[in-house]
């Protein structure tokens, strides 16, 4: 017998200060009546590891199993998902070709694994074309990537540990 998913629309963004630089990311998910707005960010950090925090942060919250069209204006994260590169590079032992490694296995991971867990649908969007909840994502992750407290993001940071601190 086949599960009723519930089904849930996700809007997500990602920001930086800079590229690396501090970051944020944000998320709307609604279901029906039901709204709910995530946010968070990292000190140093790259904007499609914001991209990319912005969906796995909005899957993880859902509590059961869903049926999920999620919208975002990243071309990496909806390309490497819907076009099959991110499994692809996974199968690889995470390189994108026999000599160049593919950048941000660590979330591509969880995303991967988030995206068996649930049915989602990935789907681009234009940036700041006026489309309400992409408009309000891109708020709330430039106010996360401006909050005075971020904490370090570590998968970047072992990714690149040549830089091993920021200071404040």
């Amino acid at each position: 017998m086949s599960e009723k998913l519930k089904q849930v629309t996700i809007y997500t963004d990602g920001a930086c200060t800079g590229n690396p630089g501090a970051g944020g990311y944000g998320a709307v998910l609604l279901y029906n009546e039901h709204r709910k707005e995530i946010s968070g960010g990292y000190r140093l950090t790259t904007n499609n590891r914001m991209e990319m925090m912005a969906a796995i942060a909005a899957l993880k919250a859902l509590k059961n199993k869903c049926a999920v069209t999620l919208h975002s204006d990243s071309k990496y994260l909806v390309d490497a998902i819907q076009l099959g590169w991110a499994k692809r590079w996974r199968d690889k032992g995470w390189k994108r070709n026999s000599q160049e490694k593919a950048k941000n296995p660590d979330l591509w991971q969880q995303l991967l694994d988030l995206c068996e867990l649930h049915e989602v649908t990935f789907v681009w969007v234009k940036g700041h074309a006026g489309i309400p909840e992409n408009e309000r994502c891109d708020r709330l992750a430039v106010l996360a990537a401006q909050h005075p407290d971020l904490p370090p993001d570590p998968g970047y940071i072992s990714a690149n540990s040549h830089q091993s601190s920021v200071t404040s």
